[in-house]
């Protein structure tokens, strides 16, 4: 049987109130349990408006109807005050997808901060931020996060040596096309990557003639058989603004016989891993740099 792993990034206090509900609810009624890296800190999405100024951001946020996708909330969330501490508020959601069954990682204390600095965080400072999050999560969810993702595949050696101080049983931090051991100063480490393989939604629509009408059909044709299938869905995106084109998405992929799981699925199903780099590399359709599996 082919197998989708359904990783569901929740990056916004919107996303968390009104996304994470609405993909619960789906996964139920379709007997599907995924995988959830929680943003859990502030919500200072805002703040990215800056990046406006930068050419290639703003034809993505023009191209991909930003306002529209995301919701005003969120592009002015923390901009002239202090943005909420989602894990604070909502921790009655993040504890519902817990007890629904689903697997919880952590995602970002601080999305925003992290897309900004990481370059130029030091070893301290990100390991307090992960830190943060994971006590955060351990209180709300009764249990330690088992795995965690990097916000927009932003991660360096730095992170990676930091993350490997934390019980995490993988990490998915970068995109790549299988299972492996990130190489550190010549070693591998001991937490396997689980790499996203599928492209986003943001970053193919309005590109290449795809649009909403052919978007579902596009990622199934991707979508390979013996081989590592992983896509990336947002609580803002597939579970609010384009939860009807992601319900019919389920729909079709399970009538073709594709089981959607938990990342964690392939940890027992996979073959040996291999060691591999991390590699900084940029994607179109994307704006910055992206981790990749070399």
């Amino acid at each position: 049987m082919t197998q989708l792993g359904l990783r569901i990034d929740v990056d916004t206090f919107r996303g968390t109130r009104l996304g994470v509900p609405n993909l619960c609810r789906l996964f139920a009624e379709h007997h599907i349990a995924a995988t959830f890296f929680f943003s859990i800190g502030p919500d200072n999405m805002g703040r990215h408006l800056w990046r406006l100024l930068r050419p290639s951001f703003l034809k993505k946020m023009l191209r991909s109807k930003a306002s529209k996708l995301y919701g005003w909330d969120i592009i002015f969330k923390g901009t002239f005050l202090p943005g909420p501490v989602i894990g604070e508020k909502l921790k009655y959601i993040i504890r519902a997808a817990a007890d629904a069954g689903h697997e919880i990682g952590f995602h970002a204390w601080d999305h925003h901060e992290w897309q900004a600095r990481i370059d130029t965080m030091s070893s301290e400072e990100i390991y307090r931020r992960i830190e943060n999050g994971v006590e955060m999560l351990t209180r709300i969810s009764g249990c330690a996060p088992s795995c965690s993702a990097s916000p927009a595949w932003k991660c360096t050696d730095a992170v990676l040596i930091e993350k490997s101080r934390f019980p995490f049983s993988y990490n998915s931090d970068c995109r790549g096309k299988s299972i492996f051991y990130p190489i550190v100063n010549g070693q591998p480490l001991s937490q396997p990557q689980i790499p996203v393989t599928l492209p986003t939604y943001d970053e193919v629509i309005g590109e290449n003639g795809i649009s909403d009408d052919n978007y579902n059909k596009y990622i199934l044709s991707l979508i390979k058989p013996d081989t590592l299938n992983v896509l990336t869905v947002h609580a803002e995106v597939e579970g609010i603004a384009c939860f009807k084109m992601f319900e019919q998405f389920v729909t079709m992929a399970q009538a073709r016989g594709i089981s959607l799981v938990p990342l964690k699925t392939f940890l027992s199903d996979s073959p040996k891993s291999d060691p591999a780099v991390m590699i900084k590399k940029e994607l179109p359709g994307r704006e910055g740099w992206m981790a990749f599996q070399a």
